[in-house]
């Protein structure tokens, strides 16, 4: 067995995806349009199935918003440098949305550098400093 995506959905599909690809660095994987079921999905990821998990993102047409709920948490993503991420991030969500819920620093009573970001539909995305994890990711 393995993960082999996880599913958002989203209010507004466009910018999402460029939220996830110009802040994040994703790529935009592969996207299916379903009139007839009214709702659009697009795929994204660093790296394609099987050998990376993918996040889809799905826009139900005419839904522009979302309750969260109390059970989501998050999606952890390693990365290098996690304040170096947040500073470029910021930059680029002056314009695409989301912001910078947590600042990089080491968990409580731990040594582990993480950060948390905010996408434009309220999602938390963690970023956790493993730099081996980040880089088999450019491989």
């Amino acid at each position: 067995m393995r993960l082999l995506h996880t599913m958002l959905r989203v209010g507004n599909l466009q910018r999402s995806i460029d939220f996830y690809t110009q802040v994040m660095g994703m790529t935009l994987l592969r996207t299916t349009d379903r009139p007839e079921q009214q709702y659009t999905l697009a795929f994204l990821g660093y790296g394609r199935n099987p050998e990376h998990a993918e996040l889809e993102l799905t826009y139900n047409y005419g839904v522009d918003q979302y309750e969260l709920g109390t059970a989501y948490g998050h999606i952890a993503i390693g990365v290098d440098n996690a304040a170096a991420v947040c500073d470029a991030a910021r930059a680029k969500m002056a314009t695409l949305g989301g912001s910078v819920s947590r600042e990089a620093g080491p968990i409580k009573g731990g040594t582990t550098v993480i950060a948390f970001l905010t996408d434009p539909d309220g999602y938390k995305l963690e970023l956790i400093e493993r730099p081996q994890a980040a880089s088999e990711l450019t491989q």
